[in-house]
């Protein structure tokens, strides 16, 4: 049984490679490596039921696992979940940037921004409703949530998001055909 991490690179392409039948197509993230990760994943059909479970076992010591039928949700794993750290992370870094800003010296910065959005998880996991429904929850008509969210609409964060999301995933695809790309240029 082969194991793959590859991002984009297709069962067929790691079988042929490999010469090796019985293959595991598998997009984790870095959250997997404490255990707290999400791992997607598919396999040939030539992945017997006892490797499925070995496979499986696996990856639920990196975190959750979620098994696909269709090899296509990888490439959207990919983009959602797989690089979905370097999303969170960069919102992170911008709130303590803006923390800063305010007059936060950065580690008071940094404490309130990780316990604002572990916090944030905690309750989304103890009442699991709709986002829009708990983001109401903390909007106050003309209150300060309600100020800063419709600047964050008005300058196109949800379309920045999703643009982002898009981009990932064609990447993935244009990896899976064997695409390199140089450096990416700026405008």
């Amino acid at each position: 049984l082969v194991l793959s991490i590859v991002a984009g690179a297709r069962l067929s392409e790691l079988s042929r490679r490999l010469a090796h039948a019985a293959v595991v197509r598998v997009m984790p993230n870095t959250p997997a490596q404490i255990g707290q990760g999400i791992s997607v994943w598919t396999a040939t059909s030539e992945v017997s039921p006892e490797q499925l479970e070995a496979a499986r076992s696996i990856l639920q010591a990196c975190g959750t696992e979620v098994f696909v039928e269709d090899e296509d949700y990888l490439d959207m794993a990919t983009a959602l979940s797989g690089t979905g750290p370097a999303y969170v992370f960069l919102f992170m870094e911008a709130l303590v940037d803006a923390g800063v800003h305010l007059g936060f010296p950065r580690r008071i910065a940094e404490q309130l921004v990780v316990e604002t959005v572990k916090g944030s998880v905690a309750y989304y996991e103890w009442a699991p409703r709709h986002f829009a429904r708990l983001r109401n929850l903390v909007t106050s008509p003309g209150g300060t949530s309600a100020a800063a969210l419709y600047y964050l609409e008005k300058a196109g964060l949800c379309t920045a998001l999703s643009g982002a999301i898009w981009a990932a995933y064609e990447r993935s695809v244009e990896l899976g055909r064997g695409k390199k790309r140089g450096p990416v240029e700026s405008d």
